[in-house]
């Protein structure tokens, strides 16, 4: 089921996928309320928390995490709390849910160690595509995420300039979100540098080849910063920009989020106001790829389940789950 019409579930519509569009508003929010099903495996979070409900009659529910950052930060306190299946990303996610259904007296859920298949798909693109020449200038993906404290937004000017004048290849790629409410934001830039041959401008949010063809990542709090570090072993620029933070309590989980350690792992964190030696720190980030790269295979052992596998371990427990509910529903 999906709210968006040009979903490629509908390219691979066949006997045993039957996509359909349902919308929004009205109509979606009653289809939610009575279905009827076995089981519902949804990307979707706060089931329950807004408009959209559990049904009235009996469903189990599977969230699959459309993102690898912790749950206590950028979610919402209860984002998780109405599931009944959890496919964790990494141990992370673990600790992260059983420390909430501790502290907030919930019945503990399924936590299946499942994983993330967007980053063994860049893994698998990463192999296949050819690596990048050392001529030329180091290309920069500046791609940060949206909002009055995004990169852009307090220092995108300035830090496009440092970059230009030191010599790099930049490729633009903000969010979509900052297209759509700060569009004078990202014009600004491109009027200011407008004729640069060493910047490169990206508007569709769902295109990978600058993540291919950079060298490194300037981000600030995006999720995007642990798929290609993690998936392409590639290093980070951080820039500090206030974090963001839906869950005000999440301090009180005693558990520091992702957001925040994959920082150290991946790359440097620069301030604000140190924009001008960000040269300097792409320079050292650059400096060693191939043992970045082995840094890079043993974080990933250690931060996410089931490299490679994770597709086929996911789809056999659904399956399992689904005929555990079969045969209850047989015996009653």
């Amino acid at each position: 089921m999906t709210s968006d019409e040009t979903d490629p579930a509908f390219d691979h519509a066949g006997p045993n996928l039957l996509p359909f569009f349902i919308g929004a508003g009205f109509w979606q929010i009653l289809l939610f309320q009575t279905l009827k099903a076995d089981m519902m495996v949804l990307t979707m979070m706060d089931l329950q928390n807004l408009q959209l409900k559990r049904s009235v009659n009996p469903v189990h529910y599977a969230y699959v995490f459309h993102a690898m950052g912790s749950t206590h930060m950028v979610d919402m306190e209860d984002s998780y709390d109405h599931y009944d299946t959890m496919f964790c990303v990494g141990p992370h996610h673990v600790r992260e849910v059983r420390k909430r259904e501790e502290q907030a007296s919930l019945p503990a859920k399924q936590l299946f160690e499942h994983g993330y298949g967007r980053l063994e798909i860049l893994m698998e693109q990463g192999r296949e595509r050819q690596p990048r020449s050392d001529e030329g200038p180091k290309t920069v993906l500046l791609a940060p995420t949206w909002g009055e404290d995004s990169i852009l937004n307090l220092c995108g000017r300035d830090l496009v300039k440092v970059l230009l004048d030191a010599g790099y290849r930049v490729i633009l790629r903000p969010h979509y979100q900052t297209n759509k409410l700060s569009p004078q934001v990202v014009q600004s830039i491109l009027d200011e540098f407008k004729g640069n041959p060493n910047l490169d401008y990206v508007a569709r949010m769902g295109e990978t080849d600058s993540l291919f063809d950079s060298d490194l990542l300037i981000c600030d709090w995006s999720s995007m910063s642990m798929e290609y570090s993690l998936g392409l072993g590639k290093p980070v620029l951080f820039i500090d920009v206030p974090p963001r933070i839906r869950n005000p309590k999440y301090e009180e989980l005693g558990i520091e989020p992702m957001e925040f350690a994959i920082r150290r792992e991946v790359g440097e964190v620069l301030g604000v106001q140190d924009i001008e030696r960000a040269p300097e720190a792409i320079e050292r980030l650059t400096a060693d790829p191939a043992g970045f790269r082995t840094r890079i295979d043993e974080l990933r052992r250690e931060r996410v389940f089931n490299i490679g596998d994770s597709g086929e371990v996911g789809a056999r427990e659904i399956a399992r789950i689904s005929d555990e509910i079969a045969a209850k529903g047989k015996k009653q």
